[in-house]
C-alpha cells in the first residue's frame, strides 16, 4: 500500500484514468455503475489499520500528521455513531 501526499491534481487524474479503463473495458458509461459503498465496519476497520501500520513505523514523521488528524476525525465519527445508536435503542 502505497502513501501519497494529499495531492488532489494526482488523485483527479488517476480517478478519471480507471474510470475511463472501466468504461472501456466493460462498455458502459459511469452513471451504469453501481455506487460505492463505505459502512461504519468500514471505518472501524481504517482505523484498525492506522494503528497496526503506525505501530509498526510505516509512516514517515511528516506524514503522521495527516494520519493522526485523519485517526482523530475517524474515531469521532464513530464515537459520533455510537452514541447515536445507543440513544436510540435507549429511546
Amino acid at each position: 500500500m502505497a502513501i501519497m501526499k494529499n495531492n488532489s491534481n494526482t488523485e483527479s487524474v488517476e480517478q478519471e484514468t480507471n474510470t475511463s479503463s472501466l468504461e472501456s473495458s466493460t462498455g458502459t458509461s459511469s452513471s451504469e455503475e453501481p455506487q460505492a459503498e463505505l459502512t461504519i465496519n468500514d471505518l472501524g476497520i481504517m482505523k484498525n489499520i492506522i494503528d497496526i501500520v503506525s505501530a509498526r513505523g510505516a509512516f514517515k514523521p511528516a506524514e503522521m500528521v495527516a494520519v493522526g488528524q485523519t485517526y482523530a476525525r475517524i474515531t469521532a465519527f464513530l464515537d459520533q455513531v455510537s452514541k447515536q445508536q445507543t440513544g436510540g435503542a435507549a429511546q
